[in-house]
């Protein structure tokens, strides 16, 4: 089997799909790699490092001829890149990456009807045998810890503690929305850095984590028991809930010198936890990270890859915090691509099982259709009718 490096094509997207420590291990399982010429250049991956690694340096239509691409965003994800790139694919090709498919399940739909066998890798299941393909996990905790540089670079004060002649000047208090992931490590950099830390999450289970990193843990009274979905994603909740949660949080965020927002809940608009008069009633100074500003945003407001002054706070949107520090972020991507097609590799493909949970729950179109049932919904159309079992002979 060929497999192909693609070079990303969306707009500030610095990552690569595979550096060229993976192009060996990839070597074992019989697949010969390709890189597209550039394509680990913005990672700080140059052509030579590939061809050093064993790899072949290809043009774009070359890469496309392969067949099987590797590459970070794909599909839906792929934004304004995504035509030129479909109208390349070949009947029978197999693409892997990140395709956004539960909220652009038409980019999946259009590459289905081309004949490609797409792999989302956001819907890597969170199981054990799995966690080394968790393409969410490994991005979301660099974000996590990029969020807080990005607010210590914007906010007007130091974030530790510090005693000088001058006299002592007291920490910064940062809240971070949200403990999953990304949310976790914003907690665990911000208390490096020094501040004073407090972590809110409405799945009361994470308190635990957030007091083990030393922050404290924001308890509001409300009911969460059905606050947690499979997976250990948080679950969205009716708006009373969010209603009350607001008013809740208001006192909290009117103290925090920097507030970072992760909750996102799969597939859908994000909850809004900071309104217009939260953030009203913050200090002059003091400054958001949004980090689900393309999903609707955790804060009224804010808006994508943009930055907002409102009333002297500043409101910040980044998109993708983790091409910002690609180098690591690829490399982290490029174990968990690695793991992955290894794992399709020895399952069969391109004809693999859909048996093994981790081929089935991650497979989105083959055979020139969209073959999983959630992205089916999304997409509108109606459920596949599992195969027919054959009636035992009557006596």
């Amino acid at each position: 089997m060929k497999v192909a490096v693609l070079k990303e094509s969306f707009p500030g997207e610095r990552r690569v799909a595979l550096v060229p420590a993976g192009v060996a291990p990839l070597g074992k399982t019989g697949v010969d790699v390709a890189v597209e010429a550039g394509a680990g250049m913005a990672a700080g991956f140059s052509d030579d490092d590939y061809l050093a690694a064993g790899a072949a340096i290809v043009s774009r239509d070359e890469a496309f001829a392969a067949d099987c691409l590797l590459t970070v965003r794909t599909c839906g994800a792929t934004g304004a890149g995504w035509p030129s790139d479909r109208d390349r694919l070949r009947s029978g090709v197999v693409i892997v990456g990140m395709c956004d498919p539960l909220s652009a399940s038409a980019g999946c739909r259009e590459a289905a009807e081309r004949g490609a066998t797409v792999f989302a890798l956001e819907l890597v299941p969170r199981i054990t045998r799995a966690q080394s393909m968790d393409v969410l996990s490994s991005q979301a905790n660099i974000a996590g810890y990029r969020a807080v540089i990005v607010a210590a670079n914007a906010v007007p004060r130091i974030l530790p503690m510090m005693t000088t002649a001058a006299g002592t000047l007291t920490p910064a208090k940062v809240l971070v929305l949200g403990a999953g992931v990304a949310g976790l490590q914003a907690i665990a950099t911000a208390k490096r850095l020094g501040a004073q830390v407090s972590g809110y999450d409405v799945r009361p289970a994470v308190k635990e984590q957030v007091q083990s990193l030393g922050a404290k843990f924001v308890e509001l009274p409300l009911e969460t028991g059905s606050s947690e979905a499979a997976g250990g994603y948080a679950k969205a909740m009716g708006e009373e809930f969010y209603a009350k949660q607001r008013e809740l949080l208001g006192r909290v965020v009117a103290d925090s010198d920097v507030v970072i927002c992760t909750a996102l809940i799969p597939g859908q608009k994000a909850p809004v936890l900071v309104t217009a008069e939260m953030v009203a009633r913050m200090r002059p100074g003091s400054v958001i990270v949004d980090m689900a500003a393309e999903r609707g945003g955790n804060c009224e407001g804010s808006r994508p890859d943009e930055t907002v002054l409102v009333g002297g706070v500043t409101i910040l949107g980044p998109t993708n915090l983790a091409a910002d520090v690609a180098f690591h972020t690829s490399q982290l991507y490029s174990k968990n691509m690695v793991t992955f097609l290894t794992h399709l590799v020895k399952s069969g493909l391109p004809n693999v099982s859909r048996d093994d949970e981790i081929c089935r729950e991650t497979l989105v179109a083959t055979g020139g259709e969209l073959v999983h049932p959630q992205i089916r919904e999304r997409a509108g159309l109606p459920p596949i009718d599992p195969p027919a079992v054959a009636s035992p002979p009557s006596a």
